[in-house]
């Protein structure tokens, strides 16, 4: 099997979930739960059990295995077994596409520093030039002016409008389509 890559910034450190970091992942949503949920699927019952980020740590590994996803966590250097967020490629398509989604979220302590933009300036090359993708998409809620400020800032064009795309906090919500496309892509 392939080693997942492992990244490294000035200030971050972004990889993989690990067995050893449930306890850090479980604490990163617990001390997040009311900034993220209105911006979130509703979790599962489970969602906040050692038993839960387990079998996900394993689904995540065998999903890079099968080039279906990388889901990163963010750590700062500074702070090394700290989750701080998260950035997930998923919905790995090659074929006639060769694309993928974005999702990412950022402890509410730890906004307007610069780490999301810091960590997808630093992953996204990857996914253009290893995992080999002509487009990466991603979509964020209207109000969710931050979300929206972090892809313009990374080069994301604005697509379209899609009307209860997709269902957060329990009820659909509408969203703005973006993409970033690999201008340098090679099949």
């Amino acid at each position: 099997m392939i080693e997942p890559p492992t990244f490294s910034t000035e200030r971050l450190n972004i990889r993989l979930l690990e067995q050893r970091d449930i306890p850090a992942v479980i604490k990163y949503y617990e001390d997040n739960r009311e900034f993220l949920e209105p911006f979130e699927p509703l979790r599962p019952k489970n969602f906040y059990t050692r038993e839960f980020w387990s079998q996900k740590i394993d689904k995540g590994l065998i999903e890079f295995s099968y080039d279906h996803s990388l889901r990163l966590f963010l750590f700062k250097r500074s702070h090394p077994s700290q989750v701080i967020g998260s950035a997930n490629f998923t919905q790995i398509v090659e074929g006639v596409s060769y694309s993928c989604c974005l999702g990412y979220s950022l402890a509410k302590s730890e906004q307007s520093n610069g780490y999301m933009t810091e960590a997808l300036q630093t992953v996204i090359p990857h996914i253009f030039e290893n995992i080999n993708m002509h487009r990466i998409n991603a979509n964020y809620m209207p109000h969710n002016r931050r979300s929206g400020s972090v892809l313009k800032r990374l080069g994301f064009a604005i697509e379209g409008y899609a009307r209860d795309y997709l269902m957060i906090n329990g009820k659909w919500e509408d969203h703005i389509l973006t993409s970033l496309v690999n201008s340098n892509w090679k099949a």
